[in-house]
């Protein structure tokens, strides 16, 4: 368990240096960025006015993220202050509940966002935020709706605001092995499957699967899932699988188990058998792609994987991913799963709420695009200032989404999202069957009531 960060967030903020015009990292009026944004900031005066900031970076991320507050200080002169912690989860509610907390508080999971919603420790956005987003953000709906959450009036209202975005449903192949093999990117499902076969009937083993992951094994496989129930069935039955209005042993459910199992448990398809899927850990599974002669020519894996390359891997040249395509014959359009990081105010304030309205800047996703470890729904963005061809084409994806659903495992209880339905997955590729292992599983999510 984490250990806890006893200050509070608000004290420990104080104890920082402030964000002012000193730590502007690109000069106002340079470069492709969106200065008009930027300028439109200096209508709004909150001189000397304090507004803390709490979050989960750490390290090189809150460096980021305090660069991008420097031009909202800058902007506004508001004295921006900003402090991480590796026990995020643990100290916002503690510091809520001492009556101690940020203004605004990043929340890495919709779940807490949610439960502190409910008990009266967040405040609405502001009037007219959900329209905005739904009008500037790709698959908008999709993020209106991961934001908004039941107050404890009991009723419905956004609370979130999604800023820096995570990808996962992305696979990943040697640019030169597919050249030499002949094989084209797959546009569709059914032509990912065909090329699964091809490489078989070629002589070649088409995926490298692991889902080691010491005490997390088989968080992997989640993901597979999850991707498939964009794939096979309608948004909404995804939103009432997490939330258990549909059961895991619900026939939905258990057909994109199955969809998994069409990869993973098919000694052909699986580099080393399907015998072997949950021993391998998950950060060594990619290295079959990068032998001679390749081990595998397809892996699935969210956009952090290239940490696990062979060094000196260059992603976009030696190694490259496209889009897990969708189904052409369900027409569900371009479902996308990833995670994110949600803003909300926790301590209202003039100070919190214009913060939240220079997140509706472009200068303030464009800034963060430009250094490392960024990518965003809004469309307003100019992509050209990504300073990574990479984080570029990852962000294509995203603005390229009909639809964005966050991890499904992440939103469900602690004991099944990060419990049984990791078991299970190992169970199933062990060999157990899809209907056995969601009766497992689901048997878990009823004796938490």
């Amino acid at each position: 368990m984490k250990k806890l960060f006893l200050m509070s967030a608000a004290a420990a903020a104080l104890a920082l240096g402030s964000a002012h015009a000193a730590d502007l990292k690109f000069a106002p009026g340079e470069g492709a960025f969106n200065w008009d944004s930027y300028e439109a900031l200096k209508e709004t005066r909150l001189d000397g006015e304090e507004v803390t900031v709490f979050g989960p970076w750490l390290g090189p991320d809150q460096a980021f993220a305090e660069s991008v507050l420097a031009y909202f200080a800058e902007a506004t002169g508001a004295n921006v202050k900003y402090v991480g912690s590796d026990s995020f989860e643990q100290q916002i509610v503690i510091d809520a509940e001492a009556g101690s907390a940020p203004n605004i508080a990043v929340f890495p999971q919709p779940g807490l966002a949610s439960d502190m919603a409910s008990r009266g420790f967040l405040t609405p956005l502001p009037d007219g935020t959900a329209d905005w987003v739904k009008d500037n953000y790709a698959a908008g709906q999709s993020w209106v709706d991961l934001g908004t959450y039941k107050g404890k009036d009991g009723e419905d209202h956004l609370y979130g605001f999604f800023y820096k975005v995570d990808v996962k449903s992305l696979v990943w192949y040697i640019p030169e092995n597919f050249e030499d093999a002949g094989y084209e990117i797959p546009q569709t499902m059914e032509e990912l499957k065909a090329l699964t076969e091809k490489i078989v009937a070629d002589g070649g083993t088409p995926w490298c699967i692991g889902l080691g992951s010491g005490g997390a094994t088989g968080w992997p496989a989640t993901d597979w899932v999850e991707d498939m129930m964009l794939r096979t069935q309608a948004p909404d039955v995804y939103d009432k699988w997490v939330t258990n209005e549909v059961k895991f042993t619900d026939p939905a459910v258990i057909g994109a188990i199955e969809e998994f199992g069409w990869f993973a448990r098919n000694d052909d398809f699986v580099a080393g058998g399907a015998n072997t899927v949950a021993t391998t850990d998950f950060r060594d599974s990619p290295k079959g792609l990068f032998s001679s002669p390749p081990q595998c020519y397809l892996h699935h894996q969210a956009s952090f994987i290239p940490a696990f390359f062979p060094e000196g891997t260059q992603v976009g040249v030696d190694a490259d991913f496209f889009y897990m395509p969708a189904y052409e014959s369900k027409d569900l359009g371009k479902p996308v799963l990833g995670a994110g990081t949600l803003w909300a105010i926790t301590k209202d304030s003039p100070g919190a709420r214009a913060l939240i309205e220079f997140l509706k800047s472009p200068i303030a996703h464009e800034v963060w695009m430009a250094q490392k470890g960024f990518l965003t729904p809004y469309k307003a963005v100019n992509t050209e200032v990504f300073s990574d061809p990479t984080l570029k084409k990852m962000n294509d994806v995203l603005l390229g989404a009909t639809t964005f659903r966050f991890d499904g495992s992440d939103l469900m209880p602690g004991g099944v999202g990060a419990g049984s339905f990791w078991t299970g997955m190992v169970d199933y590729v062990g060999g157990k069957s899809a209907e056995d292992v969601a009766q497992s599983i689901q048997n878990s999510w009823d004796a938490l009531k």
